[in-house]
């Protein structure tokens, strides 16, 4: 470590590369930026809690330390003024305001522009010259009102006159033995951090510069930083276990004190216990602060409500120090899961193919050979299993960027709403969490901007001021429901009748809800009276459906005038692997998804009807189901016909229709295969699969038959 801290600061060390270090202070500091986000969204202005202020100053601490250690200074520098208002804060010298929380929101969202530009490459840095100087006004208390009076620490202390008054000093220093170390020049490079950094503290050798017979070396050191602070950074030079803290007497402490030295005032009782896990990074003094008169109590600012405020939580999210974290998890790289996930496809067919070989064996004559088969279809199985559940990350991953959306979104509509999740733990395929994002921002922004009523309105009608929005995520079978639901006015009929008629949609009075609701999915379809830059051009909604039934999902809306809106999103839980049913066609076998599949019925030709000459219907529990035939649809030669047929009823989108197949072959997991990559798009294909005996069969595209039938 004290390699690649001179490389940061010097470049003493040209040949040490610390960009191979860069992805994980990447991924590290995007964490703590989302974390510290979650923590200021959740923060009681009017009585914050120490826990979630040390917190929130932990992840700006750990920030500022890495970024000063790979020497990008637009970070180091923000990071910086965030600490130090933080720092006060958290020392009860200030008191939170609404204004603060937007102040420090609004620095999260640009160290997060900062992170993306230098992980393109470009170092060059960004200036934040104005944000810092707001920030830096903040934390001289100059726009919160006086500081708060801290009592007295009762730590010995010595009085000082500065510029702005008397203030008390920590006269208390230390012994700190350095060794033995590997070389010992190792302990300057800690005496030379108290040149470096001004308002650190002094340092005093006590050996004469020589190590003693053990190779120790001595210390004295007076400081206004914490010792766990003071740990932490002299960590970076010489391992933990070469550093000892000997308590010093009070008169040593005193000789050495410099008279110049810029200290920070005493801390609360609060904070007086050191925080172990506050990272690295450098330390440097706050300001010095006016001391309220004795007895005053600071006065209350008066504080907004927030535009959002977010559910009751069972437990605050507490920062891990960093060697559990390091023991619990293990960074791997996307491609690396991916390539291991198609292994184990691979190995599934091979299996598979094994399987298909051994049912033609005497299970008599083979019988330890049909033994170690089951063992490893058994194995493979509870494998693919294991290697799957790597790609699945909780759903809190999407639901925790709302609360943030919703309070900014919130205060330019002038409204107030609560947010309320559900299920955050529920797991989905990381490839799918990615595709479902934008879909369901959209979703949520309606039901503010579109369902939340404002507060007047609200409570004229007997509601709350505040609306609610509650996003929910639970498994059902072999999927994932999705369903964001608000308390609002509901989706008025009257007017989407009204709109649809205009345009010149086929609709009629009598149309039942259901269908009524799924007008608003139509292209360019919107009911709102004025266009804004948030929603009113009509664009949005049929994205949504067209991208939810692009992964294989269903999404449904239903909603009450005066009560609310309900939009379920069903989803497979991966597009890798799926449950499916294989029917067979003549001399080709295709699969069908089997939670598109309702019911099979052996077809009676008495019952098929026919229509216009060529389309044929079929009923089935009195409704006329159309009847698509595969063996015309893909054009399967045929050497003789079928001695008898079989219907499949298939659903997408609250539609059914019947699939005419001669067989059915049987249900079985299958490995999805990208068809479209390895050969070109197929209509009604959605992928394709190695079956056991090698054979490719195709997976059919159920959204793209119910059309192709009801059309």
């Amino acid at each position: 470590m004290a390699e690649m801290q001179t490389s940061a600061s010097g470049g003493e060390d040209p040949g040490f590369d610390l960009t191979q270090f860069y992805q994980v202070f990447f991924e590290e500091a995007s964490e703590n930026l989302d974390n510290m986000e979650s923590l200021l969204l959740a923060l009681d202005v009017g009585a914050p809690s120490d826990e979630d202020l040390n917190a929130i100053f932990r992840c700006a601490h750990s920030i500022k330390g890495g970024a000063a250690t790979f020497g990008f200074e637009d970070l180091a520098s923000l990071t910086h003024v965030m600490e130090t208002l933080l720092d006060r804060l958290r020392r009860h010298e200030l008191q939170l305001t609404s204004t603060m929380v937007d102040v420090l929101l609004e620095s999260g969202d640009n160290l997060k522009a900062m992170l993306q530009t230098h992980q393109s490459g470009n170092h060059s840095g960004m200036r934040n010259d104005e944000l810092v100087e707001r920030i830096g006004v903040l934390a001289t208390g100059e726009a919160s009102g006086p500081p708060v009076v801290v009592p007295a620490s009762p730590k010995a202390t010595q009085t000082m006159q500065t510029a702005v008054g008397p203030v008390e000093l920590p006269t208390e220093g230390f012994e700190l033995v350095v060794g033995p170390l590997e070389k010992i020049s190792m302990a300057d490079n800690i005496a030379d951090l108290f040149d470096e950094i001004p308002g650190l503290g002094t340092i005093k050798a006590l050996d004469q510069g020589q190590p003693d017979e053990r190779g120790k070396r001595r210390f004295h050191v007076v400081s206004s930083s914490t010792q766990a602070e003071l740990l932490d950074l002299f960590t970076f030079h010489v391992p933990r276990e070469a550093i000892e803290i000997v308590e010093a007497a009070r008169k040593e402490a005193t000789e050495v004190m410099p008279k110049q030295a810029i200290v920070k005032p005493a801390a609360s009782p609060v904070q007086a216990q050191p925080a172990a896990d506050e990272g690295f990074g450098f330390f440097e003094p706050l300001p010095s602060v006016q001391a309220a008169p004795q007895g005053s109590v600071a006065p209350k600012a008066p504080v907004a409500a927030p535009a959002v405020t977010p559910a009751p939580k069972a437990e605050a999210p507490k920062a891990s120090s960093a060697p559990a974290a390091e023991s619990a998890t293990l960074r791997v790289s996307i491609e690396k899961v991916d390539q291991l996930i198609n292994l184990v496809g691979e190995l599934v067919i091979t299996q598979a193919m094994l399987a298909q070989t051994g049912r033609g064996l005497d299970p008599l004559v083979h019988q330890q050979l049909m033994t170690n088969l089951g063992d490893l279809e058994r194995n493979t199985h509870q494998l693919q299993e294991a290697v799957m559940a790597i790609r699945m990350i909780p759903m809190a991953t999407v639901f925790n960027r709302f609360p943030r959306m919703l309070r900014d979104l919130a205060a330019r509509l002038n409204k107030q709403v609560e947010l309320q999740t559900v299920g955050e733990a529920t797991e989905l395929d990381k490839g799918m969490i990615e595709k479902i994002t934008d879909p369901l921002t959209h979703l949520v922004r309606n039901s503010l901007d579109h369902g939340i009523e404002p507060p007047e309105e609200r409570m004229a009608q007997g509601k709350p001021a505040m609306g609610k929005i509650t996003l929910l995520a639970e498994h059902k079978g072999g999927s994932i429901v999705i369903q964001v639901r608000d308390d609002g006015k509901g989706l008025s009929r009257e007017k989407i009748l009204k709109k649809a008629m205009e345009r010149g949609l086929p609709v009629t009075q009598d149309m039942p809800d259901a269908e009524v609701w799924q007008l608003i999915f139509e292209p360019g379809f919107s009911t709102a009276e004025a266009v804004t830059d948030v929603s009113g051009r009509g664009v949005g909604m049929d994205v949504v459906k067209r991208n939810i039934l692009s992964l294989g999902g269903t999404v449904e809306l239903d909603s009450a005038e005066g009560i609310g809106t309900r939009v379920s999103v069903k989803l497979p839980l991966t597009m890798a692997i799926m449950d499916g049913m294989s029917v067979g066609v003549a001399e080709e076998t295709y699969i069908l998804p089997l939670g598109s599949v309702v019911e099979s019925i052996q077809l009676d030709n008495q019952q098929l009807r026919h229509i216009a000459g060529a389309n044929r219907m079929i009923e089935v529990r009195d409704e006329y189901l159309p009847v698509l035939a595969l063996d015309d649809l893909f054009n399967v030669p045929r050497h003789s016909e079928p001695q008898s047929a079989i219907l499949i009823v298939i659903e997408a989108e609250g539609i059914r229709v019947a699939l005419m197949v001669d067989e059915l072959v049987g249900q079985q997991q299958v490995v999805v295969k990208n068809l479209e990559a390895n050969y070109r798009k197929v209509p009604g294909v959605s992928g394709a699969t190695i079956l056991g005996d090698g054979r490719v069969a195709l997976i059919l595209d159920v959204g793209f038959l119910v059309k192709r039938a009801r059309h």
